[in-house]
């Protein structure tokens, strides 16, 4: 596998980060965050690939096989959980300052004030 999926997983993040700079939306940037988390993903995946490895459900395959890292795909499905947790709790306060402020536009939002 080498080097293709971390040179992907930069590139999105690279494209994410740019997606949050420039935003002049919420739900855009939001969207944008979990791009770059989502590169994640790839170098977790990329970490734990092995060369014609087996799914390690060791239940039917012989002893001699060669089985990918479980623990890379756990780390996965945990990264896309929280993933999932921090986008909706991200898109609830873009919610709340929709309700309060009227805009989404960052730069038209007021300032807190004490």
């Amino acid at each position: 596998m080498g080097f293709l999926p971390f040179a992907v997983a930069a590139w999105l993040f690279v494209v994410g980060l740019w997606g949050v700079v420039v935003s002049q939306h919420l739900v855009r940037t939001v969207l944008c965050l979990t791009v770059v988390q989502s590169a994640t993903y790839l170098v977790l995946l990329g970490i734990g690939y092995v060369r014609h490895g087996k799914a390690p459900v060791v239940a039917d395959i012989s002893p001699h096989s060669t089985l990918v890292d479980p623990v890379m795909q756990v780390l996965v499905l945990t990264d896309i959980v929280i993933e999932a947790t921090v986008a909706a709790l991200l898109l609830a306060l873009v919610v709340q300052a929709h309700r309060r402020f009227g805009s989404v536009d960052p730069a038209a939002l007021r300032t807190l004030r004490h």
